[in-house]
C-alpha cells in the first residue's frame, strides 16, 4: 500500500510542479461538470422541491388530464365519495385580479378563489385565524376572506389582529377570517383568497377548475384514476358531450401537474448539458491518450526493468484523480456562477420564492462525475497508448508518436466531437433563427411609445356595460387630455397578450361559431397604428340602441367570408337569449394576438357599449379592462400624470401594471428566449471543447509525425503540400464529424416538438440553422488544424532526422 501511495503522490507532484496540463484537463472537464450540475440544480430547484405541505406525496391532481388536470365544478361534485380519498378540495384555475379598499389606499391585487376543503386537503396550517366555514362556502353566505402571507405583511405589517376586520372587496365588505403561510406555493401570488360558494348542485361546466385530493394510506394512485375516468366519462355520456367522452380523465400526481411547464423544458436542458459533458470526456479522453503516448517510452524503459504492470499504470491513474478532483471544484464554481445567472433568466414561478442553489447532492454529483470522468478517460487513454510493441518503443527511442490504433482512437474522438458539437448548435440555430425571425416579422400594430394599464372596474359601482362604458369614457376623456398624448383607447385585451373568445356567432348561412373578440372604445385602431383595409372604425355615434357594428379582421374575413366581409350580417348573441344582427363595417389588418411567432388569429371586434351584458360579465371574471396611451417621447416620463388623471376621473377605482407596451412584445418570445439562452450557452461550450480538441489531436499529430515530415522534406516535398496534407486529414474528420452530427440532428428533431408551438413552426429541421452550424464548425475547426497544419510545413529536416 505504501508502494501504491508513493507513486500516487510522485505523480501528483510532478503534475503540480509543471500545472500547465492538470489546469487544461481540469478546466475541460469543468465546463462540462459546470454545465451539468447548474442544469441539476435548476431541476432541483423547479421540479424535485417537494411541496411545502403535509405528506405531500400523497395528493394528487383530479380531473381532464390535458397538459396538466383541470375540472368542472359539475365534474368535482360528481366526485364526492371516491374510495381511497380523505378529502377534496377545488381551486378556481384563472382567478382574477381584485379590488380592495378599507384600512390603506384602494389597490388592485391579486385573487383566488378556493373552497373550503382545500386547505385541509393540503395540511396547511395557517399562522392567524381559520379556514371558511361551511355557511361561507355557500352562495349568499356571509362575505368572508383570508390575506396572502406577503398581503399580510405589506398591508398591515403582519398585525395578527387584523382576523376579524373588514377588506372591503370589489365594493363589498369582507370580513378577514384568516392569514395563509409564507410557503403556501399554489397561494404564493394571492393576495386575497375568496371562498368558491358553489351551489350544492353546480351547473357549471366549464373546465377551468384544479381538484386536489389526499389519499388515504395505503391507496393507489391507480386505482383513484380508475374511479374518476368511469365518473367522468359516463358524465360525459348522460350530457351527450361526444368531445368529452374521448378526452382522458383520471388521477396523478399533484406535484408534477404543478410543474407541468418546468418537466417539458429541463429535460432538454439536462439532456443538452450532458451533451456538453459527453464532448468534454471524449476531450479529456484525447488529451489522456495524448498525455499517455507521451510517457510511453518512459513506461517502456520501467517495463524493461522490472516494474509491475499496476506500478506502471498508477502514475497515469492517480493524475487522472487529481484532474478530476480539480475539475469537480472548479467546475462547482462555474456552477455556482451559472446559477446566479439562471436565477435571474427563469421564470419567478418556478422556484417559488426558493433560492437557487447547488446542495449537497450537486457536490457528490460533480465529485462523481469529475472522479468517473478523470479516471475513465485516463483508462481509455492507456488502454489504447499500451496497444503497441514496448521493444519497438525502445528501438524508436521516444520518437514512435502515436500508432496506428492510438491514432484512428484520437480522429474517431474527434469526430465524435465535432458530432455532439453540431447536434447542439443545430437546437440552438433553431431557436436564434426563430427569434430573428420574430423580430423581422410585421405585428401588424406598432408597440412604439405606448403606454398601458389595468383597470378592472369595481363590480359593485359597475355592475353593467352601460356603467363600465361610463367610466372607460370618463377616464379616455381625462387622459386624453394629458400634454403630450396623442391617443387613447381602452379595450377588453390588447393587440398582444392575453385573448378573450365567446360563442354563439351565427353566419348568415347560419352556421355557428366561435371566435376571438375584441370589445374596443373608438382610438383603437389610431392608439395602436392598425390599418383599416376597407371600410371604418369605431365611432363614438356606435353606441347601445344604434346600429349594431362589428369590424372583422383579414383572417376573419378570409376565414369566414372569402375575403369579401364588408356589408356582411353577422348574428351576435345578446341579452336574453336574442341573437342581434350587426354589421360588417370595416376589415382591419392581422394582428399576431399571442408572439410574432404565431400565426395572426381571427378577430372580431364590438364596440365596447354593444357588448352584451352576460359577455362583459363573463369577462369580467376573468380579466381587467386594458387602457393604452399613444404618448410622444418617453412613455417612462407619462406615470405621474397617467396617476393623477385616473385620480380625478375615478379616485375610487385602483389601476395596476402601468408598463411600456413593448415590454408585452418582449415577453411573448420570453420562453424561447430562455431555451436561446441556455441550449446557445451549451452549444459555444460545445464548439469551443470540439475546436480545442481539433486542436490538441492535430498538434500531437503533427509532433510525433515530426520524423515523418523531416523524411519527406529530404525527399524534397514543399511545405505547402505538408500543410495541405496536415489540413485535408483535419478537413475529412471535421466533415466526418458534421455529417454525424447532422444526421442526429434530424434523428433527434422529433424531441423538439413540444417546443415548435413557441416558434411558429411545423417542422424542426431548418436547413438555413444547419448551413450556418455546418459554416460555423467547419471554420472552427479548420482554424484549430491552422497553426498545427503551418507547423509541419516549417519542419527542419535535418533536425527531425536528426531526432533532436
Amino acid at each position: 500500500m505504501s508502494v501504491w501511495l508513493a507513486e500516487i503522490w510522485r505523480a501528483w507532484r510532478a503534475s503540480l510542479r509543471r500545472p500547465g496540463f492538470l489546469l487544461l484537463a481540469g478546466g475541460v472537464l469543468a465546463l462540462g461538470i459546470g454545465a451539468t450540475v447548474a442544469v441539476f440544480a435548476l431541476i432541483q430547484g423547479a421540479l424535485l422541491r417537494p411541496l411545502p405541505y403535509v405528506q405531500p406525496d400523497r395528493l394528487v391532481a383530479l380531473g381532464i388530464q390535458d397538459d396538466g388536470f383541470s375540472i368542472s365544478p359539475r365534474g368535482y361534485q360528481h366526485l364526492s365519495g371516491l374510495n381511497g380519498v380523505v378529502s377534496m378540495g377545488l381551486v378556481e384555475g384563472i382567478s382574477p385580479p381584485v379590488n380592495v379598499s378599507g384600512d390603506g389606499t384602494p389597490e388592485r391585487v391579486s385573487g383566488m378563489r378556493i373552497d373550503r376543503g382545500v386547505l385541509p386537503t393540503l395540511g396547511m396550517h395557517l399562522p392567524a385565524g381559520r379556514n371558511f366555514s361551511a355557511e361561507e362556502d355557500r352562495p349568499h353566505g356571509p362575505s368572508a376572506a383570508m390575506l396572502g402571507y406577503g398581503f399580510w405583511q405589506r398591508r398591515y405589517a403582519g398585525d395578527p389582529r387584523v382576523v376579524g376586520r373588514n377588506l372591503v372587496v370589489e365594493g363589498v365588505p369582507h370580513t378577514i377570517v384568516g392569514v395563509l403561510p409564507p410557503d403556501a406555493d399554489v397561494f404564493a401570488s394571492a393576495d386575497v383568497v375568496l371562498p368558491l360558494a358553489l351551489p350544492a348542485d353546480s351547473g357549471e361546466d366549464g373546465p377551468n377548475y384544479e381538484a386536489v385530493a389526499r389519499l388515504a394510506a395505503g391507496a393507489a394512485v391507480g386505482s383513484v384514476a380508475a374511479q374518476v375516468e368511469l365518473r367522468l366519462h359516463a358524465l360525459a355520456v348522460a350530457d351527450g358531450d361526444t368531445d368529452g367522452q374521448h378526452r382522458p380523465h383520471g388521477a396523478g400526481s399533484l406535484t408534477a401537474s404543478l410543474r407541468q411547464d418546468q418537466s417539458q423544458l429541463l429535460p432538454l436542458f439536462l439532456a443538452c448539458a450532458l451533451f456538453v459533458w459527453s464532448i468534454a470526456l471524449v476531450n479529456l479522453t484525447n488529451l489522456m491518450l495524448l498525455r499517455a503516448l507521451s510517457r510511453s517510452h518512459d513506461a517502456a524503459v520501467r517495463g524493461a526493468l522490472g516494474a509491475s504492470g499496476l506500478r506502471l499504470i498508477l502514475p497515469a491513474l492517480a493524475e487522472g484523480l487529481l484532474v478530476g478532483l480539480v475539475g469537480a471544484c472548479a467546475g462547482m464554481a462555474l456552477s455556482t456562477l451559472g446559477l446566479t445567472l439562471l436565477a435571474k433568466a427563469v421564470p419567478p414561478e418556478w422556484l417559488a420564492g426558493t433560492p437557487l442553489h447547488a446542495g449537497s447532492a450537486a457536490w457528490w454529483l460533480a465529485l462523481g462525475m469529475g472522479v468517473f470522468g478523470a479516471l475513465l478517460s485516463a483508462a481509455l487513454g492507456l488502454w489504447r497508448s499500451r496497444a503497441g510493441d514496448g521493444l519497438e518503443e525502445l528501438r524508436e527511442g521516444g520518437r514512435g508518436g502515436m500508432n496506428r490504433r492510438s491514432g484512428r482512437l484520437g480522429r474517431v474522438l474527434v469526430v465524435a466531437q465535432m458530432a455532439l458539437a453540431a447536434t447542439l448548435l443545430s437546437a440552438a440555430g433553431l431557436f436564434l433563427h426563430g427569434l430573428y425571425d420574430a423580430a423581422r416579422a410585421p405585428l401588424g400594430f406598432s408597440a412604439d411609445h405606448v403606454l398601458a394599464f389595468e383597470l378592472a372596474p369595481v363590480k359593485a359601482d359597475y355592475p353593467d356595460v352601460a356603467s363600465v362604458h361610463a367610466l372607460s369614457s370618463r377616464v379616455l376623456d381625462r387622459l386624453r387630455a394629458v400634454p403630450g398624448v396623442e391617443n387613447a383607447s381602452a379595450a377588453t385585451n390588447l393587440p398582444i397578450g392575453r385573448w378573450f373568445n365567446f360563442g354563439g356567432f351565427h353566419l348568415p348561412g347560419g352556421e355557428k361559431f366561435n371566435t376571438e373578440v375584441r370589445g374596443v372604445e373608438p382610438g383603437f385602431l389610431a392608439t395602436f397604428g392598425i390599418a383599416v383595409r376597407e371600410g371604418r372604425a369605431f365611432a363614438r355615434t356606435d353606441v347601445r340602441g344604434g346600429e349594431a357594428v362589428v369590424m372583422v379582421s383579414e383572417s376573419f374575413a378570409k376565414k369566414y367570408f372569402g375575403g369579401r366581409a364588408l356589408g356582411q350580417v353577422i348574428d351576435v348573441p345578446g341579452d336574453h337569449d336574442q341573437a342581434v344582427p350587426a354589421r360588417v363595417i370595416g376589415v382591419v389588418a392581422d394582428t399576431h394576438q399571442y408572439s410574432a411567432l404565431q400565426p395572426a388569429p381571427p378577430i372580431l371586434y364590438m364596440p365596447l357599449a354593444q357588448m352584451p351584458d352576460w359577455a362583459m360579465s363573463m369577462f369580467r371574471s376573468w380579466f381587467p379592462l386594458r387602457f393604452a396611451l399613444q404618448v410622444r417621447g418617453n412613455t417612462d416620463d407619462y406615470g405621474a400624470a397617467v396617476h393623477a388623471a385616473m385620480v380625478e376621473a375615478a379616485p375610487a377605482q385602483p389601476i395596476a401594471n402601468l408598463h411600456p407596451l413593448q415590454q408585452d412584445v418582449r415577453a411573448s418570445t420570453a420562453d424561447v428566449r430562455l431555451n436561446l439562452l441556455l441550449i446557445g450557452v451549451f452549444a459555444l461550450l460545445a464548439l469551443s471543447l470540439a475546436a480545442a480538441g481539433m486542436y490538441a489531436v492535430m498538434a500531437m499529430a503533427v509532433a510525433t509525425r515530426e520524423h515523418e515530415f523531416g523524411v519527406r522534406m529530404a525527399l524534397g516535398a514543399p511545405p505547402a503540400r505538408l500543410l495541405r496534407l496536415v489540413l485535408g486529414g483535419g478537413l475529412v474528420q471535421i466533415g466526418m464529424g458534421l455529417a454525424c452530427g447532422l444526421g442526429l440532428a434530424v434523428l433527434l428533431s422529433g424531441n423538439l416538438r413540444g417546443l415548435l408551438y413557441a416558434l411558429g413552426r411545423n417542422n424542426a429541421i431548418d436547413p438555413v440553422a444547419m448551413l450556418l452550424v455546418a459554416v460555423a464548425l467547419a471554420v472552427a475547426g479548420l482554424l484549430a488544424c491552422m497553426a498545427p497544419a503551418i507547423r509541419a510545413g516549417r519542419t527542419a529536416p535535418m533536425r527531425a532526422l536528426r531526432g533532436e
